[in-house]
């Protein structure tokens, strides 16, 4: 089902929300639940690879604003294959004081989801905060990404002031498998050493695995840039640096090689990332 009905604007910004469940059909997965409200939208799914549904989450005004808040549901349903990207980056930008929200919460019962966005952009004196919690049940299988770049350091615009708080939890049956928290309160708190040491840049991947995956030749292909583990069969790659095309070019890298172990699938990229 789909439909959508415009989100009412006020002085506190868009009201956003994005519903998509995905089930299992006849020879493929398909886009059986789709709901919006306010400007988040998704093009028709692709099947670049048959079985899995290729879907592109899209936010027309391009940017979110202080008072905005972007609501993402995403249900994948039993034997379903789902993966999303985006087409753009999503930019944050300065605020006046409203906080800027965008929350996601993903499901996945016993299917598969790639959750692959695009990079987050936080412009000087934005104020936004960003959770997302992934639920794994059964024998779900989960690779996810998240890059924030603070700032845009292409042209020497430091984040001298503003406010980000990202939280990432992942969850199997109920019990956490990992929950993070990055807070980012003006240069201060970036330049600060146990954090991001004045680094703009700032992504980590998040992928199931078997526990016997062997990492040598993927911390290898990576030179150094991007530090792996893997604990309690949930593999964790880092990226701190100062280019986004850099860790995107990475994770994509990376993607490709732990496909196969995490999902038993060749890797096939979206389209749009040639574009």
């Amino acid at each position: 089902m789909s439909g959508g009905v415009p989100a009412r604007v006020d002085e506190s910004g868009w009201q956003a929300r994005l519903r998509l469940g995905f089930r299992r059909g006849p020879g493929r997965t398909v886009l059986a639940d789709r709901m919006r409200e306010g400007p988040l939208a998704v093009q028709r799914p692709f099947y670049p690879e048959g079985e899995v549904c290729h879907v592109y989450l899209l936010h027309p005004p391009g940017g979110v604003a202080g008072g905005d808040t972007l609501d993402i549901e995403t249900t994948v349903g039993e034997g379903a294959s789902a993966l999303v990207t985006t087409p753009g980056a999503t930019k944050f930008y300065r605020s006046v004081g409203a906080e800027a929200g965008q929350h996601q919460r993903l499901r996945v019962e016993s299917g598969s989801l790639e959750w692959l966005p695009r990079e987050n952009i936080f412009f000087p004196g934005a104020n936004a905060e960003l959770t997302t919690r992934v639920d794994l049940i059964g024998g779900a299988r989960f690779i996810g990404w998240e890059i924030h770049c603070l700032g845009r350091p292409v042209i020497g615009e430091r984040f001298e002031d503003g406010r980000m708080v990202a939280r990432f939890s992942i969850w199997r049956d109920g019990l956490p498998l990992l929950h993070e928290r990055l807070a980012v309160d003006g240069e201060e708190s970036l330049n600060r050493p146990a954090g991001l040491r004045g680094r703009a840049v700032v992504a980590s991947l998040y992928a199931t695995v078997d526990e016997t995956l062997d990492l040598e030749p993927l911390r290898e292909a990576m030179s150094g840039e991007v530090g792996i583990t893997v604990v309690d069969g949930l593999l964790v790659a880092r990226y701190l640096g100062e280019s986004t095309e850099q860790a995107g070019n990475h994770f994509i890298h990376l993607w490709k090689q732990i496909r196969i172990a995490a999902l038993g699938r060749e890797p096939c990229s979206p389209r749009i990332w040639n574009t």
